[in-house]
């Protein structure tokens, strides 16, 4: 576990435009912080510097691209056999259909979170990828049917006052 950053109120209303508006300029970025363009240049450098800015991308529509199924697959483990927990987790990273993996408590080891371009693109995966790979003792998938909230933002407005 890293070491938590300290964050000021000023801190936080920069990450929070940022998660937002991430191509914002920094002139623009200090006036809605209510800073000088120099001070707010230092402290998102220290915030990149700490870490605290991990990088900066572009969200990309999946459904302009036609990948416009969302599937959350379920991975099941033989837990007597640690290298296949080994050679899934090195797997997983070379998948590009899988956009984020997480170990699970409970019933399944592994949730996958996947983007296909349709149901024939989802069932090659799971049957060429998923299901060949030692180790894999069960799968169940759920599909998305409605996308309700999707951000990538984090409740930067709930952290505690530390000014």
């Amino acid at each position: 576990m890293s070491k938590t950053v300290r964050l000021d109120k000023t801190d936080r209303r920069i990450l929070m435009v940022l998660q937002q508006e991430g191509r914002i300029s920094n002139i623009e970025l200090a006036r809605r912080v209510s800073l000088s363009p120099s001070p707010c240049l230092r402290r998102l450098q220290r915030l990149e510097e700490e870490g605290v800015i991990d990088r900066y991308v572009a969200l990309v529509n999946p459904e302009k691209l036609g990948v416009g199924l969302l599937a959350y697959v379920n991975v099941s483990l033989d837990k007597r056999n640690p290298q296949a927990t080994d050679a899934f987790k090195q797997v997983v990273h070379h998948w590009p259909e899988v956009t984020e993996c997480y170990a699970m408590t409970g019933e399944m080891d592994y949730l996958l979170r996947v983007m296909v371009t349709d149901l024939q693109h989802f069932s090659r995966f799971v049957m060429d990828k998923v299901l060949k790979q030692a180790g894999v003792l069960d799968v169940k998938s759920s599909f998305a049917l409605e996308g309700v909230k999707r951000t990538t933002a984090l409740p930067i407005e709930t952290l505690a006052e530390e000014d």
